[in-house]
């Protein structure tokens, strides 16, 4: 019943607040701010974000890196990232939606390409993916509603690492001309 319920508020929720942008896929030299968002789950989420910081200052694009950390921390443990860039499990309300300072930080610099390196499709990143004015949107795993122009999917039989996925990603993105 709970669910059912939260599913509501977030249809509509989405409907009300979704982007009317239009996307579309851009080429690398046209993208010139981004946002992309790596979960500290991952194993290799310090690699994949040394490698996102490297893609930005290789193609002059400003970018941000927006983090997911829903992990319970324990006594004595601290965040490991900046508090600024990352959505709590504290930052998002009773269905799952980001607060509104979240998504104002990630609309504040107007990206071009919305990067997605999570493999979720968790309600707060598809809000956060919906809501985007980007031009570009690239993810994993495609979300309800087909909101990623480009997704970049695992092979069959194999489950990449967010770093791993970032490299295929990129070798695609410099394909774009």
């Amino acid at each position: 019943m709970l669910e059912g319920i939260k599913d509501f508020f977030r249809k509509k929720s989405l409907r009300k607040h979704r982007s009317n942008v239009p996307t579309m896929i851009m080429p690398l030299g046209q993208i010139r701010s981004a946002v992309a968002f790596i979960d500290v789950e991952d194993t290799s989420f310090d690699t994949c974000k040394q490698a996102l910081m490297a893609f930005y200052r290789e193609n002059n694009i400003k970018g941000e890196i927006f983090f997911f950390d829903f992990r319970k921390l324990g006594e004595g443990e601290r965040l490991i990232t900046s508090i600024t860039t990352t959505v709590l499990k504290s930052d998002l309300n009773w269905f799952g939606k980001p607060k509104k300072e979240k998504m104002d930080l990630m609309s504040e610099s107007r990206p071009d390409a919305f990067i997605s390196l999570m493999k979720s499709d968790q309600y707060p990143l598809e809000y956060m993916a919906a809501c985007s004015e980007a031009k570009f949107k690239i993810g994993r795993k495609q979300l309800a509603g087909n909101v990623f122009d480009l997704v970049i999917s695992d092979p069959s039989g194999r489950d990449l690492s967010e770093a791993e996925a970032f490299l295929a990603m990129k070798a695609f993105l410099n394909k774009i001309k």
